[in-house]
C-alpha cells in the first residue's frame, strides 16, 4: 500500500515536500516513482529512485527544481518541489515496481503499485 501526504495550495515559487509512505513490502527492495496528471493531459513522469537511492532521474520540466530522496529505514519517499510553477498544478502519484537491483523506472506501464494521489495547486 501506497500514502502519498503533503499536497496542498502554494503560491509560485513556493515550495512543497511530498511524502509516500509504503508498507506491506520490502521497501528497500522497490524502485519508485512520481507522476501527475493535471486537468485534462496525459499522465507525465515527474522523477524516479532505485531501490537503494543511488540512482535517480527527473523529467526536464522539473530538473533542478525537485529532488527524490527515499529513506529505506522509514519505508518513505519524498519529493521535494521547490521554485514551483503555475505548471506544476496537478494530482501527484507515487509507484512501486519490484526492482531489487538496477536504474530508476520511468515508465508508468512498469510500475504495479500506486498510490491514490495527492493535490498540489499553484496559484500565480
Amino acid at each position: 500500500q501506497l500514502v502519498e501526504s503533503g499536497g496542498g495550495s502554494v503560491q509560485a515559487g513556493g515550495s512543497l515536500r511530498l511524502s509516500c509512505a509504503a508498507s506491506g513490502r520490502i521497501f528497500s527492495s522497490y524502485a519508485m516513482g512520481w507522476f501527475r496528471q493535471a486537468p485534462g493531459k496525459e499522465h507525465e513522469f515527474v522523477a524516479a529512485i532505485n531501490w537503494d537511492g543511488g540512482s535517480t532521474y527527473y523529467a526536464g520540466s522539473v530538473k533542478g527544481r525537485f529532488a527524490i530522496s527515499r529513506d529505506n529505514t522509514k519505508n518513505i519517499m519524498y519529493l521535494q518541489m521547490n521554485s514551483l510553477k503555475p505548471e506544476d498544478t496537478a494530482v501527484y502519484y507515487c509507484a512501486a515496481d519490484y526492482r531489487p537491483s538496477g536504474a530508476p523506472v520511468i515508465t508508468a506501464p512498469e510500475y504495479k503499485y500506486w498510490g491514490q494521489g495527492t493535490q498540489v495547486t499553484v496559484s500565480s
